[in-house]
Formats: C-alpha cells, structure tokens, sequence
C-alpha cells in the first residue's frame, strides 16, 4: 500500500494526545477580543479535544499525527 500524504495545514492545526485523542485550539480568539468577557478569553485560551463527528475527517488529514 503506498504511503499516504499529510494535510500540512491540518498537521499545524492538531496534533494527537498520549491516549490517541486529537488536541486543537479553541476559534475566536484572533481578534475582536475587546468585547469578549476576561472569563470567556481565559477560555478560549486553552486548547480542546476535536469532537467524536469530526474525528474521522481529521484523521484522515494526519494519518501518520
């Protein structure tokens, strides 16, 4: 079977826990952050694990993560 490429931008975005989970950042936290609330940021700054539907399309990016 040959070998399968990467997807360079999903490689930057996720990347995989100990236990095999997928680990990525958490969205709107570029800008506009005025309006945001501090408890809402400090949220948003800690990264998540990719949900269950999403977990097949995103391994398939990274195969060898």
């Amino acid at each position: 079977m040959p070998k399968l490429k990467t997807n360079r931008s999903a490689a930057k975005r996720f990347s995989k826990t100990a236990k095999g989970k997928i680990r990525r950042r958490r969205a709107y936290f570029s800008h506009l952050l005025t309006g945001k609330s501090r408890k809402r940021k400090r949220r948003l700054r800690k990264s998540t694990l990719v949900h269950g539907t999403n977990l097949w399309s995103v391994r398939k990016l990274i195969p060898y993560a």
